[in-house]
């Protein structure tokens, strides 16, 4: 690699995006730390497979979600490049007007990165070649803006492969005079040489885009760009706008009124919007969980402590899905890293292959399993002995316990689903209104013994006709499309119950005649007397008055759900080797995905050995190591000391303890020089320590700081 200069020098050469390899996690690193080795590459190997399912399954999912918005937005970038071309007015679109879409995508902004990405690859397929994604933080102002455009641009039609170095590219386009002027010359170069290729290639290109595809530009963060810049923008492209073809798409993550915040009227009027709306960020996590953990497809499940952490970090942190999804791979590596039996966490069939080759050590680590250990004390004496002492008896109960706790989670979801369907449209929702919360509290103890269970069917019991007969008609449907084999009974039940409902409406409309006839009784003229004597009889009847038929037939069906809830909805974790599938281990994510800034820098500057792993750091609780980092002896000082601490008594202090590192001989004649490196240090931790926010400087005394920082973390 040569450069073009006369002088001698250092030149940094960044290699391409496209050659940086990014180090993938091999089977060997799985290993190596895992605490058991025996079976870690076919954990990985299953790890990994299921993960790659898991991974396309999110991709269609949000593909699907996201279809309908996209083909929005193609039919609105299609319909304004038509105009362009056609030169008619059919969105009113004044000779100076640029076609804007503005996308509301709500306040997930790290989702954001790949609904970009998506939209883009949907823009290359069916609109235009020449799109442009442009971030606030690289266009500070109009020239940075223009070369970010320009080279996203002018890059659409280089072949990288066929390039020797990718910042050749960058090379050239930094000589290129960026302007609007420039910008018009070459699109109106790109398509004449796009009209004058072969007609046969010609009618297969234009079989997916048009002939002179639309610019768009898109802002992925309107709110973050400065005023001016997309001010000078919009003007400086609503004077060439009949010169070439641009449409400009902002990225909202608050509301459309940031457009008429940002932009004053003068230049809002030089943009012809429209509106589109994403799919909210909360149905977007409910289809994921609804895909993802609430089917029989995935083995791998999550407890009810691992999960709520995950929509703990969802509702109160970043309304992130895509870190949801990370949250969950995560959860699974972390369980077939350290649950040894993660090996039997695959499909039934497969299962029990791999149950036959389990060698004594493994049927061990089964042996040891809580849920196994309970299973086991609830056997007669003599099926004790022979679990815990023949290997060939394990395996053959195994394998009769992982396909109960597969028709366990059969039969779990459809009954899961059926009870949502009552509950979800009840006042004040007292088991939510999300089936994922009703799947949490299923999992962390028996429903049927909560009061927010006993509330729900006490509220179930008043439900009209009506809506009973909605919520029956969806439960057959549910248990119809259900895999399990024991529901052919329920559905004959709540058909049946359907057609109580049918025979009584006959009933029901005698029961009204009854009572219109006696209501026309009390609005004859009668004395004061009679009056009341009928109020008396009529209240007396009320008290004694029997249930009618529908009442009772909606008490039976209330508790007809509620004897399948008592059934089917048994928590996971009283499911014998319901550890084999489930993952539940709240610490550790938290750990890793709850950040606790001061937790950490306390344990940093007072513990450094949590940290840097050096047994010299070792040190008892109330002791200060001399050898621990100089900020280090600092802040523990610094923690002995009131509100305002004397820079002269910490700086005496911080030299004792470093000065014990010295030695007690230390030559007397280069004291001097030994002080006043120790001054320097003691600067540097205290400059520090500032900077982290601990002391600052204290206007009452100029030889005294204050400290900031109180009580424990």
């Amino acid at each position: 690699m040569a450069t073009c200069s006369v002088s001698k020098g250092c030149f940094v050469f960044k290699p391409s995006p496209k050659k940086r390899r990014v180090p993938q996690k091999t089977v060997a690193d799985f290993s190596e730390t895992s605490n058991e080795s025996e079976d870690s590459k076919l954990r990985f190997a299953t790890c990994q497979s299921l993960w790659n399912q898991i991974k396309s399954e999110t991709e269609r999912i949000q593909e699907d979600l996201n279809k309908q918005l996209f083909d929005n937005l193609v039919g609105f970038l299609r319909q304004s490049h038509s105009e362009f071309q056609e030169k008619t007015a059919k969105c009113k679109m004044k000779s100076r007007e640029i076609p804007a879409a503005a996308l509301v995508l709500g306040v997930n902004v790290t989702d954001h990165d790949l609904t970009f990405k998506s939209f883009s690859e949907v823009l290359q397929n069916n609109v235009t070649p020449y799109i442009a994604l442009l971030e606030a933080k690289g266009c500070p102002d109009i020239k940075n803006l223009m070369q970010k455009l320009m080279g996203q641009l002018m890059n659409c039609h280089i072949d990288a492969s066929s390039l020797e170095d990718g910042d050749c590219v960058q090379v050239s386009q930094n000589r290129i005079h960026c302007s609007m002027t420039s910008l018009i010359s070459w699109y109106k170069s790109v398509t004449k040489k796009t009209d004058s290729e072969t007609p046969s290639k010609k009618r297969t290109s234009s079989s997916r885009l048009c002939l002179s595809p639309p610019v768009v530009v898109i802002f992925k963060d309107m709110e973050s760009f400065m005023t001016k810049v997309l001010q000078d923008f919009i003007i400086i492209s609503s004077q060439h706008i009949h010169e070439f073809p641009l449409v400009l798409v902002f990225g909202i993550a608050t509301s459309p009124m940031i457009i008429h915040s940002l932009l004053p009227y003068s230049v809002s009027s030089l943009l012809c919007i429209e509106l589109f709306q994403s799919l909210s960020c909360k149905e977007h996590l409910s289809t994921i969980i609804d895909e993802l953990l609430l089917t029989t497809r995935f083995p791998f499940k999550l407890g009810e402590k691992a999960l709520q952490v995950l929509i703990n970090i969802f509702l109160y942190h970043d309304f992130s899905v895509q870190n949801f999804i990370k949250g969950f791979q995560l959860c699974m590596v972390e369980h077939f890293y350290s649950e040894p039996l993660s090996v039997l966490c695959c499909q039934l069939e497969e299962a029990k292959k791999r149950i036959n080759s389990l060698s004594h050590d493994q049927c061990e680590n089964i042996r040891k399993l809580p849920s196994f250990r309970r299973y086991v004390e609830r056997q007669v004496s003599e099926k004790q002995i022979t679990l815990l002492t023949e290997d060939s008896v394990l395996k053959e109960t195994v394998q009769k316990l992982l396909e109960d706790l597969d028709v366990y989670h059969e039969n779990y979801i459809p009954v899961l689903r059926c009870l949502h369907v009552f509950t979800s449209s009840l006042p004040k929702f007292p088991l939510g209104k999300q089936i994922r919360e009703l799947h949490c509290a299923c999992l962390e103890n028996q429903v049927w013994e909560t009061e927010e269970y006993e509330s729900s069917l006490q509220l179930a019991r008043m439900l009209n006709k009506s809506d009973l007969v909605t919520m029956l008609q969806q439960c057959v449907e549910i248990f119809v499309s259900s895999s399990g084999n024991e529901f052919d009974k329920t559905v004959e039940k709540l058909k049946e119950f359907l057609t109580q409902f049918q025979k009584l409406e006959a009933e029901a409309f005698q029961e009204q005649d009854v009572s219109v006839s006696s209501q026309k009784e009390l609005q004859k003229k009668t004395d004061l007397y009679h009056l009341q004597k009928t109020l008396l009889e009529l209240k007396e009847s009320r008290r004694s008055k029997k249930l009618t038929k529908f009442e009772m037939l909606r008490f039976e069906v209330v508790d007809y759900i509620d004897s399948l809830v008592r059934r089917y909805l048994v928590p996971a974790d009283h499911k014998t080797l319901h550890e084999i599938l489930y993952f539940n281990t709240a610490s550790m994510l938290r750990a890793h995905l709850n950040a606790a800034p001061r937790i950490a820098l306390h344990t940093a500057l007072n513990n450094p050995y949590c940290y840097l792993k050096n047994q010299a750091l070792k040190c008892d609780g109330g002791s200060i190591s001399n050898k621990a980092p100089d900020i280090c002896i600092a802040y523990k000082l610094h923690l002995e000391c009131g509100r305002l601490i004397n820079l002269v008594d910490w700086l005496e202090a911080f030299s004792t303890v470093v000065m014990s590192v010295e030695g007690p001989n230390a030559d007397a004649a280069s004291s001097d020089q030994v002080d006043d490196v120790i001054h320097a240090r003691f600067i540097r931790a205290v400059s520090e320590l500032e900077l982290l926010g601990f002391i600052k400087p204290s206007k009452q005394k100029t030889d005294h700081v204050a400290r900031l920082t109180w009580g424990g973390c």
